[in-house]
């Protein structure tokens, strides 16, 4: 397990603010066991505070100059009064009620002179389940550490005897040494192959500024503004729902698509009317960022190592079947784009692209910018069978992360028992719920399914501003040419 700050890791510790905290966390409902009484989570809380030895990241806090983060530092003595918390609520079936006090836990900063992570037991001592909120920075780890993590920590039975998360000791893979002669040249060689791809990339993407060659991914900052986007302030909207995972790969293939694919089509269509709502016209597509785990198979669990790729979405076409055709086609560009390129190129450019990003929304400048997206989809596969926490089973597993600069609303999906749970969250300056956005995916989901069987069935008016298509500048030019000789020719006749 890596002990050193990368750059990103460092980012997420550079730019945190009050307004937008950089942890991730996990929204669990658990299933009681049968025998529970009513004091089942009060009587959790004390016992999971006697797991008072933890091991790394778990046990350390960050040491830092000023605001720049050196390190890791291991804590004379746990604080579990601050890490682990229960609270009880009126009703924990109320799921609205209860979205809105996940998200009012969610918003707040972690205390950074302790270590970097907190769990919420939240119960109303009557139903049959209650809620676990786990919140763990981001500086810790990625989607793929904090999944890791959470499977070897959760049990496959029931047991009064189990580890927390914070409390299993991981075995730490030996680093091999290596020739620094060997590692010298390597180094310097892979940082001019990175330096050609991402000078590539630029003039790609400055070619298709000029719309001289239009087929490329998205260039950064054109995403639309909308009252989700801007700079982000506290507070935090949170919503949930789930879908059988079955019926989505299913679906997608009998539309020759991803899973992925069909998935950013339905929020595609979600999102737009959910924007629409709020007078919002669209005249252009709005653009994803897609997270994609660059880890190695044999890499150490923690730290951060992602690149976030944009994708267009749909535009123009109320025929479901169709949006989905045009979002398949986008999403080829952009994978495409990654496949021929080094793989740290791609992860650098993205780095270069969200670090301006980033400064803009330290300095609070990013309201005067378009987004670089509009929304941010991730997902992850999650355990394939029932999982317990002691002897609790889980009944759903909700991730809900971090703004992103700019704003939006960012959707993570992770995949548990055939079932595909996901969490939504977005900041509640303009927005009160995002539950209408939800029901929005599974109609639209629906759309799709049904879309295959009956052609004639086409999705409400979105807002959509129908433009022409945009042509290159010598399309235009040549085009202009031969507009003058056929008026010339047929004015002479």
């Amino acid at each position: 397990m890596a002990k050193r700050l990368s750059f990103l890791d460092w980012s997420f510790w550079l730019t945190e603010t009050r307004n937008n905290p950089k942890h991730v966390a996990a929204f669990q409902v658990l299933k009681k066991p049968k025998s529970a009484k009513a004091d089942y989570c009060k009587v959790l809380s004390e016992e999971l505070k006697q797991h008072d030895k933890a091991y790394f990241p778990f046990n350390c806090r960050i040491f830092s100059f000023f605001r720049f983060a050196l390190g890791f530092r291991k804590v004379k003595k746990m604080d579990m009064d601050y890490h682990v918390k229960y609270h009880k609520v009126d009703d924990v079936n109320d799921v609205q009620a209860l979205h809105r006090y996940i998200a009012k836990i969610h918003e707040h900063m972690l205390d950074r002179d302790k270590p970097l992570w907190q769990i919420h037991l939240v119960d109303d001592e009557k139903s049959e389940t209650y809620a676990a909120f786990l919140k763990v920075h981001h500086l810790y780890g990625d989607g793929a550490s904090l999944v890791k993590w959470f499977k070897d920590s959760y049990q496959s039975s029931p047991s009064d005897k189990f580890t927390p998360i914070w409390s299993a000791k991981r075995k730490r893979k030996a680093i091999p040494k290596k020739n620094p002669y060997k590692t010298f040249f390597t180094n310097a060689w892979h940082f001019l192959v990175i330096l050609f791809d991402i000078a590539v990339i630029h003039f790609r993407l400055l070619l298709k500024f000029l719309r001289i060659y239009p087929v490329y991914m998205p260039l950064p900052f054109s995403g639309t503004k909308t009252v989700l986007t801007g700079q982000v302030s506290a507070g935090r909207v949170v919503a949930t729902t789930q879908i059988d995972f079955d019926e989505v790969r299913k679906l997608a293939h009998r539309m020759r698509a991803s899973a992925n694919e069909v998935i950013l089509c339905c929020f595609d269509i979600g999102i737009h009317k959910f924007l629409k709502g709020y007078g919002q016209q669209f005249d252009k597509p709005l653009i994803t960022q897609m997270p994609i785990n660059m880890r190695k198979p044999n890499d150490p669990v923690g730290g951060n190592k992602i690149a976030i790729v944009p994708v267009e979405l749909a535009h123009g076409k109320k025929d479901p079947y169709l949006r989905l055709r045009q979002i398949i086609e986008n999403h080829r560009i952009v994978k495409g784009v990654a496949k021929r390129v080094y793989p740290a190129s791609f992860s650098y450019y993205t780095i270069l692209i969200q670090g301006m990003a980033l400064v803009l929304e330290t300095i609070r400048l990013s309201a005067l910018f378009r987004p670089i997206g509009n929304i941010l989809i991730s997902n992850m596969p999650g355990p394939a069978e029932a999982k317990y926490f002691k002897d609790s089973k889980l009944e759903a597993l909700y991730p809900i992360s971090t703004l992103t600069p700019g704003g939006g609303v960012n959707i993570t999906m992770i995949t548990y028992c055939n079932n595909l749970d996901i969490g939504l969250v977005c900041c509640d300056k303009d927005i009160k719920s995002l539950e209408p956005l939800a029901e929005y995916f599974h109609e639209a989901f629906e759309l799709l399914q049904q879309c295959v069987d009956n052609p004639d069935l086409t999705i409400d008016d979105l807002g959509e501003i129908r433009n022409k298509p945009v042509k290159s500048l010598l399309e235009d030019h040549f085009t202009h040419k031969t507009s003058d000789a056929e008026h010339t020719s047929n004015h002479k006749t």
